[in-house]
């Protein structure tokens, strides 16, 4: 399950990111961006960034998921498109010289913290 090493990589990013002055900080969301192809099963994401989050800052955060298409852009006419399955043919010229755009990215987006305590 590589779910574990990335909510932890998750976790790490998300640390580092709160400002170091801050006393008792309490991340609410963490909002991501994560790619169709990237092979993530949200569920055991979600699973697992609960159980190392215990006893953190991240403790009881929610992970807001936007899934992002698999884009393909053609390397002959530049036509982009998005992919819903295994073929990766341009649809206006049909050659297969294609780059992929997006549809593997696993990223933080922002990180929303409750307010300090006053």
């Amino acid at each position: 399950m590589h779910e574990m090493g990335i909510a932890e990589e998750l976790v790490k990013i998300a640390m580092d990111a709160i400002p170091g002055d801050m006393t008792d900080p309490k991340v609410e969301i963490l909002n991501l961006r994560i790619g169709k192809l990237a092979s993530v099963v949200e569920h055991s994401l979600t699973f697992c960034f609960e159980i190392i989050t215990k006893d953190t800052p991240l403790e009881n955060a929610r992970l807001v998921i936007e899934s992002v298409p698999v884009k393909i852009c053609c390397k002959v006419c530049h036509q982009e498109w998005e992919v819903d399955s295994p073929m990766f043919k341009c649809p206006d010229c049909e050659i297969g010289e294609v780059e992929m755009i997006c549809g593997r990215e696993i990223e933080i987006t922002s990180i929303e913290l409750a307010d300090e305590k006053a």
